[in-house]
């Protein structure tokens, strides 16, 4: 069972992903979503990754606040582009 608080670098993690600040940092930056893309129709998630994102988004459990914040961070490009 899980008993942490979920954080960004806990949720990369449980994604197998590298989750050190400035690996964040970076996979965010070079993993910006296309405009219409929703988070977990990223080509760059792994089956796994993508049934986790979708599961616990989908359950609005504890994970879903963070994965709410994934995903407005790799939208970055998509809202700097509308304000433009």
């Amino acid at each position: 069972m899980f008993d942490e608080k979920p954080t960004l670098k806990l949720l990369f993690e449980q994604l197998g992903l590298p989750s050190e600040d400035v690996q964040i940092t970076t996979f965010i930056a070079q993993h910006q979503l296309a405009k219409n893309v929703m988070l977990h129709q990223a080509d760059f998630w792994t089956d796994s990754q993508r049934d986790f994102l979708t599961s616990h988004w989908q359950s609005d459990d504890n994970w879903s606040l963070v994965i709410d914040e994934l995903s407005e961070l790799l939208s970055q490009n998509i809202m700097k582009h509308d304000n433009d």
